[in-house]
């Protein structure tokens, strides 16, 4: 296990904030070389991190989750009990993965190789489909996530979900296939519920979160936060 590495994506660390902890594992938690845990992390109690994963700064990993090799984990990232996450997945800052998840990377896997003589390797090959977690997504418990997917920022995948298709930002998807039910606000309150009918086709129309009161433009092109980038939260 070594030391994170500062990077240009990372937050700004407030001048009066106290000297970073550095990351601790639980004992039983089996940590493989060239890990990187950021300062603050945690890995909890029967965990199993690959060779080559990264993992920044106070993020959380629950008990009994297991993290591929070369996976790469952002800022701030909450991952509850018994997750299963696959090579080539990327995950931005501020997700949160409830117990239970499971990534897959491969449409059509099969135990044995090609010609039948032995098992097929378990190393990402020309097969392997990629998924990637924007900033703020979350994932409900007991979601499956299909392979090759990109969960757009600040969207949401409810319980018990199965996801096989790309999200759109601020989505909320449920359902087996998952399908788009509502959009939602960064700090994950509902901004509009459609329901099975889909993403409303008319012109654009403002919307203001009622718990945190950041301001949005929704219509065909999806949620648009005004006054700032991603999260944001508008000065009153």
């Amino acid at each position: 296990m070594t030391p994170s590495k500062p990077d240009d994506k990372s937050p700004a660390k407030p001048d009066n904030q106290s000297p970073a902890k550095p990351a601790w594992h639980h004992p039983t938690a089996l940590i493989e070389e060239r890990v990187v845990l950021g300062d603050d992390t945690k890995v909890w109690d029967g965990c199993h991190i690959r060779h080559g994963a990264k993992l920044g700064r106070s993020c959380i990993v629950g008990e009994k989750t297991y993290i591929a090799y070369d996976v790469v984990i952002g800022n701030y990232v909450k991952i509850n009990a018994c997750v299963y996450i696959c090579a080539d997945v990327t995950i931005d800052d501020f997700c949160m993965i409830s117990a239970h998840t499971v990534f897959t990377n491969d449409r059509y896997p099969r135990s044995g190789n090609l010609e039948l003589t032995g098992l097929e390797t378990s190393a990402p090959t020309e097969l392997t489909l990629a998924t990637k977690l924007e900033r703020g997504v979350t994932i409900g418990a007991n979601a499956t996530i299909g392979p090759g997917i990109t969960l757009g920022a600040f969207s949401m995948v409810g319980m018990g979900s199965v996801v096989t298709r790309d999200v759109a930002p601020h989505t909320l998807v449920i359902g087996s296939p998952a399908k788009p039910v509502a959009w939602l606000c960064v700090c994950g309150e509902p901004l509009l519920k459609f329901g099975k009918s889909g993403p409303p086709a008319g012109p654009a129309q403002s919307k203001s979160c009622h718990r945190c009161h950041r301001d949005y433009s929704l219509g065909p092109q999806g949620v648009q936060l005004k006054g700032g980038g991603p999260g944001t939260k508008p000065a009153k």
